[in-house]
């Protein structure tokens, strides 16, 4: 059977600052996904949850990717939540819908998406990972790992189905007048992947496809908010599905880089470097506006029903690692501004900094070099 999984996430409110949805806004957006989604036949399933201050609707339907009655029924079901948001008076109510009107689908709106049709297996297996406080781009590294590296990524020596490697679809956010876009083969071009993907903020993986089979393996969301509102309005904050097992990487390779909690941009006002941390379902954002936090919902879906989920990072072994990872945490932030701890001036998104630094830029001025006295004489 051939069906679309889809993931649309966003911050419509959240307690107390950036922390949490509240319980409320998160069933008015289940209400509304479960009385105009499944009901009217629009959908087949659906799974809603919350990373940090963000909400998340994954839908099975068979459809296809960025179909408009499916993106409006999201946009519609953010709608609702923003609202109750309001009467509760939560902090950053409708933060991320950032147009005034729907378009078709909700790229370019604001939301973080994430698709992809495939035809099912017996035994349809795939991850559904959300991240708050961070740019789409904190993916780079943990795939790259899970499907180039056989030292994360056993697969890739033991596993025939595996051995002709993956397609890699990288987009350039930078450029907003389209969609500018690469494929690179593993593992012929494996030096040249890298060299994109150490670039976290402005080369992304949009997708991962099989080389054996030329399925897709995996999507990712690529909007970045500051070049829609041309200003900082929240980090971006990406959602990725991933399929595992048989043709594709196992799920424990998929989870192993995630154990590095490597750095990268978010945490407080999205202008900051900080450790990655796997994260329970429905875990808060504290700390800094941070650490940046990933959750993992396993499934399992077969004729488009969902399974219930298995959470990924929800074991002991992950305890570990959070404690690892906040240690890092603590350690970068003891720097405060300087160097490596906060963005460039080019990725800062803040208003502030950057008025400041326009400021500050026309009382430069360009000394004289005086000619020291006897030279030439």
């Amino acid at each position: 059977m051939k069906i679309t999984l889809s993931v649309i996430k966003a911050d419509i409110g959240s307690i107390g600052g950036h922390i949490k949805p509240s319980a409320r806004v998160l069933q008015t957006v289940r209400d509304f996904v479960e009385t105009n989604g499944k009901k009217k036949g629009l959908i087949i399933d659906s799974f809603i949850s919350s990373t940090g201050d963000d909400i998340a609707i994954l839908t099975t339907h068979t459809r296809g990717t960025l179909n408009e009655d499916v993106h409006r029924m999201a946009w519609d079901a953010f709608q609702a939540g923003t609202q109750t948001a309001k009467e509760q008076g939560l902090y950053g109510a409708g933060q991320d819908l950032l147009k005034d009107a729907f378009s078709g689908n909700v790229k370019g709106l604001g939301p973080s998406t994430a698709e992809m049709e495939i035809e099912e297996r017996p035994n349809e297996s795939f991850l559904f990972f959300a991240a708050d406080k961070t740019e789409p781009g904190a993916y780079n590294l943990p795939l790259f790992l899970s499907f180039v590296d056989p030292m994360h990524c056993a697969g890739l020596m033991l596993a025939p189905s595996l051995a002709k490697g993956f397609k890699f679809v990288i987009m350039d956010v930078n450029y907003t007048k389209g969609d500018r876009v690469i494929e690179l083969n593993s593992p012929e071009e494996l030096y040249d992947i890298a060299a994109l993907l150490r670039d976290n903020s402005r080369f992304v993986v949009e997708s991962i496809w099989s080389r054996t089979t030329g399925d897709i393996a995996a999507s990712v969301s690529t909007t970045r908010l500051h070049n829609i509102a041309g200003k900082y309005v929240g980090k971006d904050d990406p959602v990725m599905l991933v399929r595992c097992q048989s043709n594709f990487p196992a799920t424990g390779e998929i989870l192993s880089p995630f154990s590095i909690g490597h750095y990268c941009a978010g945490t407080m006002r999205g202008s900051h470097n900080g450790p990655m941390m796997p994260c329970k379902q429905n875990t808060t954002i504290s700390y800094f506006d941070g650490p940046v936090v990933v959750t993992c919902a396993a499934f399992c879906v077969h004729n488009g029903k969902l399974t219930e989920p298995a959470d990924a990072f929800d074991h002991p072994y992950w305890d570990w690692v959070r404690n690892n990872v906040a240690q890092k945490a603590t350690e970068i932030r003891r720097q405060g501004f300087s160097g490596p701890a906060m963005l460039p001036y080019d990725e800062l998104e803040y208003g502030g900094i950057v008025e400041k630094m326009n400021k500050l830029d026309k009382r430069f001025n360009v000394r004289k070099v005086l000619e020291p006295v006897g030279v030439g004489k």
